[in-house]
């Protein structure tokens, strides 16, 4: 089980993570991954624009959602509990102060323990590399 530190619980963490992070979708699963903020010396500049929750000496911490579309409550809580334990495993190779959201697709419910966590392995590496896409927005905004 992932400890308490390790999880993102506030909605306004999860929505910084969407917003910032590097999307990259397998199989069963959509990962966001946003990297901590490279920390500049110079004071100058204007505040940082991350909650002082994005430190980059804090661990590692993971969320998750698994909408009404995967299923009825006992299917998506089994994908969370899933979930929840592929990610404890890898949590220990992630960079600290790196959050990351993993969504459910529907797909998922039908993925058993070892295929969500190779997606969720997969889709890791792939937003890690920046091989599976930028956050949403506008395509073509600078």
């Amino acid at each position: 089980m992932l400890p308490a530190d390790a999880r993102i619980r506030s909605s306004r963490d999860f929505g910084s993570v969407l917003k910032r992070g590097r999307r990259a979708a397998r199989g069963g699963v959509v990962v966001h991954w946003a990297p901590a903020p490279h920390r500049t010396e110079d004071h100058s500049a204007s505040p940082p624009s991350t909650p002082p929750a994005a430190d980059a000496n804090r661990t590692a911490r993971a969320g998750f959602v698994v909408s009404k579309a995967v299923g009825n409550a006992v299917v998506r809580n089994k994908v969370k509990r899933r979930l929840r334990h592929a990610a404890a495993a890898e949590l220990p190779h992630w960079p600290a102060g790196t959050d990351v959201v993993v969504r459910a697709t529907p797909r998922a419910a039908e993925r058993d323990f070892a295929g969500l966590r190779r997606d969720l392995t997969d889709a890791v590496q792939a937003a890690r590399s920046g091989k599976g896409g930028g956050p949403r927005g506008r395509r073509g905004a600078p």
